[in-house]
């Protein structure tokens, strides 16, 4: 018994990719403008607003960063090519900022298609289901997906907490309880 709570302690201790902290944002994000934060509709609708945009336009990450609470994180799901295990990479808003410049070389158009909600008190999570396309006329997205997103409440505005995801894949379709809108 003695030696499982060493070995417990041990892999505790040893940081691996789907353990790994990102560091906190050390700036308090921007004043959020009071109609993007007044309701779990207003701040999702912005949340989607801001990354989307056609190619050659630059995002507005100051509005970005004013979604999220201080210690927010964005942890997209990877799966390696070859069935390899899948991981996580915990990103701070402001790395995510750092590493989308694609968003606005290639043109990005994200949108909710459908979504469920829970909410206990000052803590809302909700499966949000999406459809990416590079341009906003496009006829198909090139990929759909869920975002897992954790909302707080403070009494006076909605704050992101987490946004978690995965995409979908042929070995992982969306299922049909969260496509209804």
């Amino acid at each position: 018994m003695r030696f499982k709570v060493v070995a417990a302690a041990i892999c505790l201790a040893i940081p691996t990719p789907a353990r790994a902290q990102a560091p906190a944002d050390t700036a308090q994000p921007p004043r959020a403008k009071p109609a993007d934060v007044a309701s779990v509709d207003a701040i999702i609708t912005a949340l989607y607003d801001v990354i989307s945009g056609p190619a050659g336009q630059e995002r507005d990450w100051p509005r970005f960063r004013s979604l999220f609470v201080p210690g927010a994180r964005l942890i997209p799901t990877i799966h390696p090519p070859g069935g390899a295990t899948p991981r996580t990479a915990v990103m701070t808003p402001s790395q995510y900022v750092e590493r989308a410049s694609g968003l606005a070389r290639n043109g990005f158009f994200e949108r909710e298609i459908s979504r469920t909600t829970d909410q206990f008190g000052a803590v809302t999570q909700l499966f949000s289901t999406y459809e990416s396309r590079r341009a906003a006329t496009d006829a198909k997205p090139f990929q759909r997906g869920i975002n897992s997103i954790q909302l707080f409440n403070d009494g006076s505005r909605w704050y992101v907490v987490t946004i978690f995801w995965d995409g979908e894949r042929a070995d992982n379709p969306i299922p049909e309880k969260y496509l209804k809108r």
